[in-house]
């Protein structure tokens, strides 16, 4: 991607000042999603390292992840798998925990959306700490997947949730980045 479109997917991204809280800058890609030129760049810089790696499917985080993820199966030719909630799904389901700032939450997916062996791309639109994201490699890992990378519009790296995903061996593909939290 060059510099010209690395710049104008940044410019698409509204940041919101302390928000949900003083010192934290929010950053909404619901600008990027309702501009479709931006949309349709982004959606193919994340799939253009994928179009030939024969992935099955794309798993996405709720709830952005899954309009970018569709967007992403659809582009790379794969099946898409949604990772949601605790209590969302409605067949048999297996389930992470992971740690919030504040508590505890819990991720799943369907027992029987992917069988071992097969290769998943990970996409939602935010790296930021890493937990979410983490639990999801745990979840996908537990079915048998074999996660070719983790994708995301935007990191914030000094909140190092890509360093801890690449810990994990898993790579990490992120169109853009912005500094602080």
């Amino acid at each position: 991607m060059d510099s010209r479109d690395l710049e104008a997917l940044k410019d698409a991204i509204r940041s919101i000042p302390d928000y949900p809280k003083p010192g934290i800058v929010f950053r909404d890609i619901t600008t990027l999603l309702r501009d479709a030129p931006m949309f349709q760049l982004a959606v193919a810089e994340l799939a253009r390292p994928w179009r030939e790696a024969s992935i099955g499917h794309v798993a996405g985080i709720e709830a952005r992840g899954f309009i970018l993820g569709g967007a992403v199966a659809h582009r790379v030719g794969a099946g898409f798998v949604p990772i949601r909630k605790k209590g969302k799904l409605p067949h048999e389901t297996v389930r992470v925990s992971y740690s919030l700032e504040y508590g505890i939450d819990e991720i799943e997916m369907h027992r029987d959306a992917l069988h071992p062996g097969e290769r998943v791309l990970l996409v939602d639109d935010l790296i930021a700490t890493g937990g979410t994201a983490e639990a999801a490699v745990r979840l996908l890992r537990s079915l048998g997947a074999e996660i070719q990378a983790a994708c995301f519009v935007i990191d914030l790296p000094e909140l190092g949730g890509a360093r801890r995903l690449e810990a994990l061996g898993v790579p990490v593909h992120s169109l853009v980045a912005f500094q602080g939290h």
